[in-house]
């Protein structure tokens, strides 16, 4: 009997092991997403380059959308000053780098207009944020980090 019982559990977990590749079909799972949040600027430059940092080192390999607001949509303006710290890439070289690897790079319409700004300031490659890409911008889960 007891011969029978571990035959009957092999067989179950085969089956379920043989089951679930085969309702895969063999499709490659979508690829994963970060959402990165930075809300400061050149006022908090170890903020703002280590979340540039991040992206980009995700963005080697996941689909990336960083979302600018509050201070951190100062960042992304035609006349944002160069902000550098310690060993991390400049915000410009950053932000370029982001844009070769094809993240989604988006300044809050809210947080421009209180700084008096428009969209016509933002460098090109920014745009501003809509809902709908928030929810698109990935097919896997979304991973999300806030500076």
């Amino acid at each position: 009997m007891k011969k029978l019982s571990v035959f009957l559990s092999t067989l179950l977990f085969v089956g379920l092991a043989w089951f679930g590749v085969g309702c895969q079909g063999g499709a490659e799972a979508p690829r994963d997403g970060v959402f990165l949040h930075i809300s400061h600027g050149a006022d908090a430059p170890h903020r703002l380059l280590m979340a540039l940092n991040m992206a980009s080192i995700m963005a080697d390999d996941k689909d990336v959308l960083v979302y600018f607001d509050i201070k951190g949509v100062e960042a992304v303006l035609q006349d944002a000053e160069e902000v550098t710290f310690s060993h991390f890439p400049s915000s410009k070289a950053a932000l370029k780098a982001l844009m070769d690897k094809n993240a989604v790079l988006m300044a809050c319409p809210g947080c421009l207009k209180a700084a008096g700004k428009s969209k016509d300031d933002l460098i090109d490659g920014v745009r501003v944020a809509d809902k709908q890409t928030f929810f698109t911008f990935t097919k896997g889960r979304i991973v999300t980090l806030d500076y």
